[in-house]
């Protein structure tokens, strides 16, 4: 038996020890797939707390049918996609009731500028707006592009925290890109294009 699977029966027992050394392990992984989808360090780190919360009180429930890492990933992509979905409802709900312009119908509602914390500095400008046009992928392009191109886990794990095959993460992969280059084109025309 792993350290981890160890771990998580001496949880399932009540062990804060155990909670607190899955924790130091997992954290840092989980806020990161948080704010990827979040791109709010506050909303991540609620997202961070729900997630072991839901780790401590289900512990006893993992049969181990997979590994420790893809169950906390599994949990953590689903709140993360409640978070969003509960968060994107409520905004649509506050337009009827957000501010306009004095001098025409347009909303003021700007995006917030985001920057992951794994990207260096030079890079920004252009996290940013790839962290834009990420959000406009379905659920299922954006968890396999956040989880195999951000978070750098392979194919093969990914298929098991999506529940789904490897074929089908690779299929969802290329349709993500797709559609990320085909957005991207429109911020940058020329890139790409031999002169």
């Amino acid at each position: 038996m792993s350290d981890e699977k160890k771990w998580i029966n001496e949880i399932a027992a009540g062990s804060e020890s155990a909670f607190r050394r899955l924790y130091d392990r997992y954290s840092v992984k989980v806020f990161n797939t948080a704010i990827s989808y979040t791109k709010n360090k506050e909303d991540a780190e609620e997202i961070l707390q729900d997630v072991f919360v839901v780790i401590f009180n289900t512990a006893n429930k993992f049969r181990g049918d997979s590994s420790v890492s893809t169950w906390i990933y599994r949990i953590t992509v689903n709140k993360s996609l409640d978070y969003v979905r509960k968060k994107n409802a409520t905004k649509r709900q506050g337009i009827f009731m957000s501010f306009h312009r004095k001098d025409s119908d347009e909303l003021i509602i700007e995006p917030v500028d985001f920057v992951h914390p794994g990207v260096k500095m030079e890079n920004t400008e252009n996290a940013t707006l790839l962290f834009r046009v990420i959000d406009q992928l379905s659920e299922n392009q954006k968890t396999a592009f956040i989880l195999t191109q951000v978070e750098g886990l392979s194919q093969k794990k990914v298929a098991e925290i999506m529940n789904t095959s490897r074929k089908s993460v690779e299929s969802l992969l290329q349709r993500a890109k797709k559609n990320l280059s085909k957005e991207l084109e429109k911020y940058y025309p020329d890139r790409g294009k031999k002169g």
